[in-house]
């Protein structure tokens, strides 16, 4: 029951639509990447996209709030990233990865992101406003693929 209320909120939160960001090109490598928030004065919802030598990755950052949950060890946002193959679209099933957050204190924060059914997320404390900057690090089949953006707290 756990995990259907889960999937149903974030089939819910991946419908949200919003802004756009630009380009990036980090180590050489170009990243397109374009951004979507919910804007309100929680700010629930964040979506951000970007591609890395041909996988595309669809992250949304939520605060567990909206979600109607609550964390244990004082999580305050839930981020979920799909990956999918950028030529014909066809969905990673299997992957493992990591989300490095950094504060604008420079504090960092790294979680292993947990796959539920295709669908990878992890917990994490966005406490201080301001920039935080997003790292997921993440291998399928073997290829590392490296994805960052920034996210606006508070």
């Amino acid at each position: 029951m756990k995990k259907t209320s889960i999937l149903i909120a974030m089939i819910v939160g991946l419908s949200i639509n919003g802004w756009a960001m630009e380009n990036h090109n980090t180590h050489g490598k170009e990243l397109q990447m374009t951004g979507e928030m919910k804007s309100n004065e929680t700010m629930a919802s964040f979506k951000q996209e970007a591609v890395s030598k041909g996988l595309r990755a669809e992250f949304e950052v939520m605060t567990l709030a909206s979600m109607g949950m609550k964390s244990k060890d004082g999580a305050t946002h839930h981020i979920m990233v799909k990956f999918m193959n950028e030529k014909n679209h066809a969905p990673v099933k299997k992957a493992k990865g990591k989300i490095k957050v950094i504060s604008p204190s420079g504090k960092e924060e790294i979680i292993e992101m947990k796959d539920y059914q295709g669908v990878f997320a992890a917990n994490l404390t966005f406490k201080d406003s301001g920039k935080y900057g997003v790292i997921c690090l993440v291998k399928v089949d073997g290829e590392k693929y490296i994805f960052k953006f920034w996210y606006p707290h508070g």
